[in-house]
């Protein structure tokens, strides 16, 4: 991970990497098929840019998602999961699940987007 860790726990180190209110966020955009900044910008939670670059930067350094040449937007930077990013979808699933059945008012609306 790259930082020292307050314990072995490894709640605690997940939740180290993935416990702030921004950065499941991101994954839950990756996820649905966002790739360009703009895009995860345009989120309707309104992440500031700095923050959204730093997420995106944490998850690229920790090898949840990667960072290829945009072929849509040449000269841009596009992301995308890795393995290991999409290995968190049943947890994102599990968040989702949760706020569903606790949390009134809300709707599941993640999902891949489909070409």
């Amino acid at each position: 991970m790259g930082m020292k860790r307050r314990s072995p726990c490894p709640v605690a180190c997940t939740l180290d990497l993935l416990g702030d209110r921004w950065t499941m966020l991101v994954v839950r955009d990756l996820y649905c098929g966002k790739a360009h900044f703009k895009e995860f910008a345009a989120s309707p939670e309104k992440i500031a840019t700095n923050i959204l670059a730093d997420r995106l930067q944490r998850l690229v350094k920790n090898g949840l998602a990667e960072k290829y040449p945009s072929i849509e937007e040449l000269g841009r930077d596009a992301y995308r999961l890795t393995a290991k990013g999409k290995s968190l979808l049943p947890v994102l699933d599990a968040i989702a699940e949760w706020g569903v059945k606790n949390i009134p008012g809300t709707e599941k609306r993640m999902g891949p987007k489909v070409a």
